[in-house]
């Protein structure tokens, strides 16, 4: 599977739009999900450009979670803002890509998927618990590249 529209169908698309939505129901932080085929860049450095490209670096709280996939690589990579790594433990994102990857390799895209955000969620609720004056500054949509 190398295109980026066989990833997901537009049914997991929508289950994964949905659990964003769950996640950030009771939380300030802002979750995206972004899916292209490859880069040429190191993995990382690409999640933290398409991090910067979707304006996660401009939430006020510097509460933005990032789960970048490059299909045809087979790689994916979590980045948080500033204010969530201040706070979750040190092994927080590392053990969250654990529990992604379990689903992803059994070929569960959407499960890993929904299983990552879910865990940002837990820890942004935790940290940055919502507030009646919270607006959703960001898109809950997949982006694509």
């Amino acid at each position: 599977m190398s295109k980026v529209e066989d990833f997901l169908t537009k049914e997991e698309e929508q289950a994964i739009v949905e659990a964003i939505r769950m996640a950030e129901k009771e939380t300030s932080g802002e979750i995206r999900v972004h899916i292209e085929k490859t880069t040429s860049k190191a993995h990382y450095d690409r999640a933290l450009e398409v991090f910067h490209d979707l304006g996660m670096d401009a939430t006020e709280l510097k509460n933005g979670v990032l789960i970048y996939v490059a299909v045809e690589d087979h790689q994916f990579v979590i980045c948080g803002d500033k204010g969530i790594n201040e706070v979750v433990p040190a092994d927080f994102w590392d053990c969250t890509k654990d529990v992604m990857a379990t689903q992803f390799k059994s070929g569960n895209f959407k499960q890993g998927l929904i299983d990552g955000i879910t865990r940002a969620g837990e820890k942004l609720q935790h940290y940055f618990p919502y507030h009646e004056s919270d607006t959703n500054e960001l898109s809950n949509e997949i982006s694509k590249g």
